[in-house]
């Protein structure tokens, strides 16, 4: 989502280097307006003030401008300490003197679109619903799918994670059910991508697809780089995911994929694609009773039922998806 802020940073003239953490770096090495990636060596949490001083002296004098896009303190804490002259990023977490230039946050109850959010801090230039674009001469598409003994257009992706919790992930029983419909009506493989974390879930729904026909559901859950993964969605026939960092990669290169919302909301944010469609019971007229808890914005359901995933279909899903 920081893609279209970076295109208009590159078509003004300017050389950009993105620091990343390493799980991240791979998805702006395949962005054609980024120059260099440098990798962050942090942890996830903690501050972490040697390994950010050690950074930043590695870094002093290269830089004329920092735009820091996360919101906390220590992501602004580098850029301060390296000297960079103009350092851009939104006010909060009490790091008003890390900034050079500071733009007040939006009111929380007001969330604009991430691109739109990210957008704004290049000044102006990025339109609130610039699409992102990761073009596929820079994602190596062969290998990967080589690897897994796939062709290009002729398998589904399907990723059942979603990092932030399980109220962001529609349930394991209909990723198997949506899995074995495609293929008894494609005869096509169908690949789960996922992390670590997503491998029992994954391990669950190609179980239940392999003992009706062995080997045809293949799961890559925490097998593969994210590079690779990128790699093997660009080459599908399509993708359904949840609302998780993939969907913005599908939706970035162009693939036609389906996106799947619970506690979160898809205005926003949305995969920005023409080729994207979202399904969110909250935006469903014919969805009754009104589902008037979403969105909650929760990582697990507050009230224990997660209705806004349950009750989304295989039939939506299918249909949205042209299958």
């Amino acid at each position: 989502m920081t893609e279209p802020l970076l295109r208009v940073l590159h078509e003004r003239g300017e050389r950009i280097t993105v620091g990343a953490l390493p799980w991240v770096a791979p998805v702006y090495r395949a962005m054609a307006a980024v120059s260099e990636v440098i990798e962050l060596p942090f942890a996830h949490g903690g501050l972490q003030w040697s390994a950010r001083r050690t950074m930043a002296q590695q870094v002093r004098g290269r830089f004329q401008r920092a735009i820091v896009c996360p919101n906390s303190f220590k992501s602004a804490l580098l850029p301060y300490w390296a000297g960079i002259p103009e350092r851009v990023g939104y006010l909060g977490e009490a790091r008003y003197g890390l900034l050079t230039r500071r733009l007040p946050n939006p009111d929380k109850h007001a969330r604009p679109p991430m691109v739109a959010w990210y957008g704004a801090l290049a000044g102006s230039g990025v339109p609130a619903d610039a699409q992102p674009r990761m073009g596929s001469a820079e994602v190596a598409c062969d290998d990967a799918m080589r690897a897994q003994g796939l062709q290009a257009q002729r398998y589904w992706v399907l990723v059942p994670g979603a990092e932030y919790g399980s109220a962001k992930r529609w349930p394991a029983a209909h990723f198997a059910a949506l899995a074995q419909q495609l293929i008894d009506q494609h005869q096509l493989p169908v690949l789960l991508l996922g992390s670590t974390k997503d491998a029992e879930v994954c391990a669950q729904i190609a179980s239940t697809v392999n003992a009706v026909q062995p080997g045809i559901c293949h799961d890559l859950a925490g097998r593969t780089s994210l590079q690779d993964a990128i790699a093997l969605v660009a080459g599908a026939r399509a993708m359904v995911s949840n609302d998780s960092g993939l969907m913005h990669v599908a939706a970035a290169l162009g693939v036609p994929q389906v996106a799947i919302f619970g506690s979160s909301s898809p205005l926003h944010t949305p995969p920005l694609s023409l080729l994207a469609q979202v399904v969110w019971l909250k935006n469903e007229a014919s969805y009754q009773p009104p589902l008037d808890c979403a969105p909650c914005f929760a990582r697990q359901c507050p009230l224990g039922h997660t209705r806004c995933l349950g009750d989304v279909t295989v039939a939506m899903v299918l249909a949205r998806l042209g299958a």
